[in-house]
């Protein structure tokens, strides 16, 4: 399991032009899933996201966690974090999860954000969607559960 990580302090998804998400200060979360990703990846993640301390404190020092600063978290399923691109020049998506199973360990992503007290906004799993917000820093950390 992959996340993208980037510090907001706005973001909003939109489908068809029709905000579904928005915070307002936090993370974007990008999260790709593979083929045997399992809720033992899901907890890591969450555990990481959640206490990473990548908010400055008063002293301009990344110190704080999202909980410390109480963000919340725009949670967005981008299969494409497991592109393969070694051959051609057409992107390979063969090692992300089927859409049935990577819906179901999303949702479950989100759900163990929310049980660790975060305010989560999510996009439409499988849609077309516009995400849009300013990454303050910038600040942008990939975390990937089979590097633990």
């Amino acid at each position: 399991m992959r996340a993208v990580i980037q510090r907001a302090k706005d973001a909003t998804v939109t489908v068809e032009g029709t905000t579904i998400g928005q915070i307002n200060h936090g993370l974007v979360v990008l999260l790709g899933i593979t083929h045997d990703d399992t809720v033992e990846d899901i907890q890591y993640l969450v555990n990481k996201i959640v206490h990473l301390r990548i908010f400055e404190d008063e002293n301009e020092k990344m110190n704080l966690s999202l909980k410390d600063v109480q963000g919340g978290v725009l949670s967005i399923s981008q299969f494409t974090l497991y592109a393969d691109t070694k051959k051609g020049r057409r992107p390979s998506f063969v090692k992300a999860a089927k859409p049935d199973v990577a819906a179901s360990l999303y949702d479950s992503f989100n759900q163990l954000l929310k049980d660790e007290g975060i305010h989560v906004e999510t996009g439409q799993f499988g849609a077309m969607m516009d995400v849009r917000f300013t990454n303050v820093g910038p600040v942008t950390i990939i975390i990937d559960s089979a590097e633990r």
